[in-house]
């Protein structure tokens, strides 16, 4: 596929990316409130908090699933002791209705037991007699900051027989975003991609996140556009708000294309609900 072969933004997946998407929380008290800003019945991925630890994450996907609210709980590889843990967990998931769930390794420096990576788990998940329909894993379009690109290859290509999707980490770069399909797709691996892609958020503050979870050159694409006198000028444009516009619109036209296989989008809020929604709702009208 040639890159860039369908420039033009495309309306209708404009709006399959933001009708269906996915929107992560973070458990923290704020978490309810968070729900309340978001319709009925959304996607919700609950992550699992360096602070809290996963039990908050399955007693906050317990709740939101008897609010009515289709939950996906972050079962991070590196905070689960042992198999005797994770069979709890996903008993308990399983009696909630929960039937989707997100593997990541988790970015907890030393692990809680005895599982350090996220195949590791999935590897004991297979084992149990709780299962679940849908299970995720995280793709890296802009690499890992401590993982070579060809070992994260090599773990994708492990974990995708156990998992039905992909889920991409921050990026801003709907260019990188899409390369990153294509190296996929041209090593063997096609399951559906869940685009991973920031809310509406202060810049300064969503830079400093960025920053924290390890997005690289992308922040750039913040600043470049047409140059920094660009940047500065929408930064002042938008009152120094970041909203997703450019991203959903590059992406758009890729959106019904099989080779691509992109399901959605996943949002990452981190808890700025309110202001998400409210843009989502005006690109929709």
């Amino acid at each position: 596929m040639a890159l860039g072969a369908q420039s033009a933004v495309d309306q209708d997946g404009v709006s399959n990316l933001l009708r269906g998407a996915r929107f992560e929380l973070m458990p923290f008290d704020s978490f309810g409130d968070e729900l309340e800003s978001l319709p009925a019945g959304s996607s919700i991925a609950i992550t699992t908090s360096q602070q809290l630890g996963i039990e908050q994450t399955v007693e906050r996907a317990e709740e939101a699933a008897v609010q009515g609210y289709e939950v996906v709980p972050h079962i991070a590889a590196r905070y689960v002791e042992d198999k005797t843990q994770l069979a709890s967990i996903a008993e308990r998931l399983s009696d909630a209705g929960v039937s989707d769930v997100f593997i990541p390794g988790g970015d907890r420096e030393e692990p809680a037991g005895e599982f350090t990576s996220a195949y590791d788990l999935l590897e004991a998940l297979d084992e149990l007699p709780h299962s679940f329909e849908e299970i995720g894993i995280t793709g890296y379009p802009e690499g890992h900051d401590f993982i070579g690109e060809e070992e994260l290859a090599t773990a994708m290509d492990r974990k995708a027989p156990h998992a039905t999707y992909v889920v991409t980490q921050l990026c801003y770069d709907p260019e990188t975003i899409l390369e990153w399909v294509e190296s996929t797709r041209e090593r063997g691996v096609d399951l559906p991609i869940e685009i991973g892609i920031p809310g509406v958020m202060n810049y300064q503050k969503l830079l400093q996140i960025s920053q924290k979870v390890g997005v690289g050159d992308s922040i750039k694409f913040l600043r470049k556009t047409t140059g920094i006198f660009e940047f500065v000028r929408q930064l002042v444009g938008s009152r120094g708000v970041y909203k997703p516009n450019d991203l959903i619109d590059g992406l758009s036209p890729y959106v019904e294309d099989e080779y691509y296989n992109i399901r959605g989008v996943h949002i990452y809020t981190f808890n700025q609900t309110p202001d998400l929604e409210s843009w989502r709702q005006t690109r929709l009208s």
